[in-house]
């Protein structure tokens, strides 16, 4: 559909509308697997809280002897539970 020109007072509602529709499609974001792909960025401090959950408790008990409190407060409230 094309409108022709006639006043050189449009608002600008009418300026966005003749914008948009004049787009061509070369203008449209193509999507392709690789620019849709998220990168994903693990801080220290999770990576260790990550290591920390999903350690074995032969390790827990290895660090709780070896004097990490954290290990020894989870065996204490393992020990408390059972």
């Amino acid at each position: 559909m094309v409108h022709s020109v006639t006043s050189a007072s449009r608002t600008p509602t009418e300026v966005q509308s003749a914008t948009a529709s004049q787009k061509s499609p070369q203008e449209k974001p193509t999507s392709t697997p690789s620019t849709n792909a998220a990168a994903v960025v693990i801080s220290n401090a999770g990576r260790a809280a990550l290591e920390e959950a999903t350690e074995t408790r032969d390790q827990t008990a290895k660090e709780a002897r070896s004097g990490d409190r954290q290990a020894q407060k989870l065996l204490a409230k393992r020990a408390a539970a059972a």
